[in-house]
């Protein structure tokens, strides 16, 4: 049974983030909009103010460590669309702990959104070569494979767990590496991050060792989706789910990988370091492999150099075939906004942005 408000109940995290702040315009685009009741947990007072007085979003000022307000705001909703956080599992626990107690008080079967991330399938590749491993989403037994302490799993875990238990309908979408500059009134706004993280971190790298750098030879490769339509994605999901449509893939089933093309690290960095040539900032574009203490420096250590150059290769059938969805990006596109991109992370670096 599910129960229909008046109102559409909405919690929404990650509203600030890169990839939150799209699937956040999204929603707001809805034609139906006027009849929901988004509530966002945001850190920043000054952003969660903008969010109230231009755009309607109820704002509670908070943070992702805030287990009990956490559960109460899910209890609230009777949609949480998570876009913050992908390894907590104590985040998870306290939204899934929320739901389940509205469940419980009053027969609702409320959906759950969860951003997590194609690095599920990493191979710890370094670099140094191609798999030929392609996953495509609708393998749930494959995907069922990846355990921890593969990146991401024991959130996606509980996540379907809790789908198994009947409470919550839950749909988990995996992102490929997001490129693309975030545009929209979010972004205008000054309230959402506008920069692709994966790329900005090799490129902050690349601008202070004066050029790009690989593991390996950086023969690995990783999907990769515009943020733009990994929004779009998420926001058919969205209407899918709002809908009630009974045939829709969730739990175990309700995987979507979003990507369109793929890219070596290898390509990726040399792009990057031609485009720090052309700025002048670099004078070789070749990239170079990082050392051990490079990757501690610009990575955190092994852990998350290991993650970018891994094989991360797959197919978003599910979302193709289910929800109609196309997307409109390709990896030319990101070729094309690699200057861009590469001069704004230059200025950053130098205290000039």
């Amino acid at each position: 049974m599910s129960i229909k408000p008046e109102k559409t109940t909405i919690f929404f995290t990650g509203a600030t983030g890169y990839i939150g702040g799209s699937v956040l315009q999204r929603i707001l685009q809805h034609p139906e909009a006027n009849t929901f009741d988004i509530t966002a947990l945001v850190r920043d007072a000054g952003k969660a103010q903008l969010l109230e007085t231009k755009f309607g979003v109820k704002a509670v000022v908070g943070s992702m460590e805030e287990f009990d307000k956490l559960s109460q705001l899910a209890e609230n909703a009777h949609i949480v669309v998570q876009c913050a956080e992908a390894d907590r599992d104590d985040m998870m626990n306290a939204i899934l702990g929320g739901l389940k107690k509205r469940h419980e008080k009053t027969g609702d079967l409320p959906i759950l959104i969860h951003t997590s991330g194609a690095g599920i399938m990493a191979d710890n590749a370094r670099g140094e070569y191609l798999s030929d491993f392609i996953l495509s989403d609708l393998d749930s037994q494959t995907i069922e494979r990846f355990t921890p302490p593969a990146v991401h799993r024991s959130v996606d875990i509980l996540v379907c767990k809790a789908d198994a238990e009947g409470y919550v309908r839950t749909y988990i979408v995996l992102p490929t590496a997001v490129f693309g500059f975030g545009t929209g009134p979010l972004y205008d706004a000054g309230i959402s991050k506008r920069s692709p993280a994966l790329i900005s971190v090799l490129t902050a790298a690349a601008v202070d060792r004066g050029r790009p750098g690989v593991m390996g030879t950086g023969k690995n490769a990783w999907g990769v989706i515009h943020v733009a339509d990994n929004a779009d994605l998420t926001y058919l999901l969205f209407c899918a789910a709002l809908t009630g449509n009974s045939e829709l893939g969730h739990g175990r089933e309700g995987y979507y990988l979003t990507e369109n093309g793929e890219v070596t690290m290898y390509e990726l960095c040399k792009a990057i370091g031609t485009a720090l040539v052309e700025q002048g900032l670099a004078v070789e574009a070749e990239p170079t492999m990082f050392t051990p203490d490079e990757r501690v420096k610009y990575f955190g250590g092994d852990a998350f150099a290991d993650l970018f150059f891994s094989n991360v290769r797959g197919r978003g059938d599910r979302g193709r075939h289910d929800l109609g969805w196309t997307p409109k990006h390709t990896r030319e596109d990101m070729w094309k906004e690699m200057p861009e991109v590469v001069e704004g992370v230059a200025k950053k670096a130098k205290g000039s942005a």
